[in-house]
């Protein structure tokens, strides 16, 4: 704790460059280190991301392929049972739909598609769905699949990796301790299971979190460690849009100070890991968002499931103002 408490945060990242895992209690102290040292805490998070990620930026675009209709009362969602949020409601779009989509994902340099659907888990008709068209698109586009399906079984999971799935989205969300604050109808130990599944099937793990939920700082650095013992390779850190309508409408409570500290912390507590800044971030980092990619490496271009992101245009320009490159299968491309 000597190089948090004189701030010296270079010298955490010394010892995690160095191969040292950071305990709870760093990791605390980022989150409530004075706003003042945040470009320091940065500048040294930025040297974890160049060791592993360089100055590579990769992109993601997002399908809500099945919106609303979800069963589950997870306070944050626009699409959940309930939610008065005026959202479109749809079954599985057609196959013509998501190919288009799968276009779009290409013409903006996405590294990987995120086919999407509201739901507690998949029905066997949305299965079959996923089934035949991910081959299909992955023929055509060559694009990575993340698909988000909400609970999967042991079968589910076999199925996914059978239909060429490279990756799953199963958000923890938030810390166990927190959990039951945020949803009632399934629980943490739910989620984590299904990361089993995906884990065991042989497909990498995408999962992440919601900051702003009105978690402690305790919560948020137990869902970084969570996720670091899980070992995933992909980590989506979402703002929370408090969408009038849900429960959580009006919740307030993030700076954009805070929103980096909560990057770099995440950075810190998972080194190399593609940590990727998500929803929420036009709102709360609003004119810092350029700084988000010193510690994140990754990022959705266009929209979310129900709310609008900034033009595509605006992120190439910032990744390439920041001397950042765009990374496509390994490839670096120019904006």
């Amino acid at each position: 704790m000597q190089d948090v408490a004189t701030g010296t945060w270079h010298g955490l990242a010394d010892r995690v460059l160095a191969g040292e895992s950071i305990g709870r209690d760093e990791a605390l102290s980022i989150l409530r280190a004075d706003d003042t040292q945040v470009l320091d805490i940065l500048a040294a998070a930025y040297r974890i991301r160049h060791r592993y990620h360089g100055n590579t930026v990769q992109l993601y675009f997002l399908m809500n392929a099945k919106s609303g209709l979800c069963p589950e009362d997870c306070g944050y969602c626009s699409q959940s049972k309930i939610s008065n949020a005026p959202v479109e409601k749809y079954t599985i779009l057609n196959r013509e739909k998501l190919m288009d989509a799968a276009r779009v994902a290409a013409e903006r340099q996405a590294k990987t598609y995120c086919l999407v659907i509201s739901a507690r888990g998949p029905n066997e008709r949305e299965m079959k769905a996923v089934e035949t068209i991910v081959p299909e698109i992955k023929a055509k586009y060559d694009l990575k699949i993340c698909a988000c399906l909400g609970l999967l079984t042991e079968e589910h999971a076999q199925r996914l990796k059978a239909a060429g799935v490279d990756r799953v989205n199963h958000n923890l969300n938030t810390s166990e301790n927190h959990y039951k604050e945020i949803c009632t109808t399934h629980t943490f130990a739910d989620r984590k299971e299904t990361l089993h599944h995906v884990r065991n099937a042989g497909m990498e793990l995408c999962s992440g979190g919601i900051i702003g939920m009105g978690e402690a700082d305790e919560d948020v650095v137990d869902m970084a460690m969570e996720l670091r013992e899980l070992k995933v390779e992909s980590i989506p850190l979402n703002f929370l849009n408090a969408v009038d309508g849900t429960p959580l409408e009006g919740n307030d409570q993030l700076t954009p100070a805070y929103c980096l500290k909560a990057l770099a912390m995440f950075r810190f507590v998972n080194p190399d890991r593609e940590l990727r800044i998500s929803g929420g971030r036009e709102i709360h980092l609003r004119s810092l968002q350029p700084l988000g990619l010193y510690a994140a490496n990754s990022m959705f271009v266009g929209d979310y499931l129900t709310t609008q992101g900034q033009p595509p245009q605006a992120d190439y320009d910032m990744i390439r103002d920041l001397g950042f490159e765009v990374t496509i299968n390994e490839e670096t491309v120019t904006s």
